[in-house]
């Protein structure tokens, strides 16, 4: 029988194949291990990672799932034009809880949907702002507090070649969090965590700006589960296109590494010296 998945993970000039995410990293830390997978809208992380996301349950890693807009500006009809918001929060949970993430670990933001420049950075909460935490709003605020309330040791976040600017906010503004998440700032939000954590981008409608790093191959049973729980989110008409691209690619993602390193003088040191 062959195994349920095939991890192929690309180091330099190696090629590690494993059946497991930990057969092939170098970092993996054990128990500590817990995923946060970070969507601007409902549906971007289970399109690009629902296989991946399987992979973890699998391996017993704790999954986060932080759902950024409410999904207002995602309505096919008019009649669902007040309603859908509160519609894709429901398939939000149908979704999520198919593919094992417990309903307490899918986190509803509720930031508006396309109006996401707003929530750039962090200020004092006004009494009409979404998703305000100890008196304060934006974006960074609520992803340093979700960040250091979940303490990952892996984020993924669609691509920052994604289109939509909801996408790339997102990527930007999770980036800065992270720093700030590790720090001693805004302590209100909770214990920093000990390291920022490692960062992956997942492809959810556009390739990747450099070449991916990992490879997971599953059984057609896994994508079949996926595909479902794509098809949760029925109000989303639309998506019946990226279902075509996932049954014509069959039972494989892609996952980038994101290198998200400190400066370090000691990198240049070398670049200098008499040859």
């Amino acid at each position: 029988m062959p195994e349920k998945f095939e991890v192929v993970r690309l180091v330099e000039d190696e090629r590690r194949v494993a059946s497991t995410l930990s057969g092939v990293s170098r970092h993996w830390q054990g128990d500590k291990e817990s995923f946060l997978f970070v969507g601007p809208h409902d549906d971007d992380i289970v399109i690009g990672a629902g296989l991946l996301i399987q992979l973890a349950v699998s391996e017993n890693v704790p999954v986060h799932i932080l759902i950024t807009t409410d999904g207002s500006m995602g309505y096919c009809s008019p009649e669902e034009k007040d309603s859908i918001a509160e519609i894709r929060r429901k398939e939000t949970y149908q979704c999520y809880q198919s593919l094992g993430v417990p309903k307490e670990n899918i986190i509803w933001l509720g930031y508006p949907d396309c109006r996401l420049n707003y929530y750039r950075g962090r200020r004092p909460a006004g009494e009409t702002d979404a998703a305000a935490i100890e008196g304060f709003a934006g974006l960074q605020n609520s992803f340093t507090y979700h960040i250091r309330k979940t303490r990952p040791t892996q984020c993924f976040i669609p691509t920052s070649n994604d289109l939509h600017p909801d996408h790339k906010i997102v990527h930007e503004e999770l980036l800065i969090s992270l720093f700030h998440a590790a720090g001693a700032i805004w302590p209100e939000l909770g214990t920093p965590i000990e390291r920022i954590p490692y960062v992956h981008e997942i492809a959810c409608y556009c390739n990747f700006p450099e070449p991916p790093h990992l490879q997971i191959n599953t059984s057609p049973d896994l994508l079949a589960k996926k595909l479902d729980a794509v098809l949760a989110f029925k109000s989303q008409r639309q998506i019946e296109a990226e279902i075509k691209v996932m049954k014509n690619a069959g039972p494989v993602e892609y996952i980038r590494d994101l290198g998200f390193h400190l400066y370090s003088p000691d990198l240049y040191t070398e670049m200098f010296k008499p040859k």
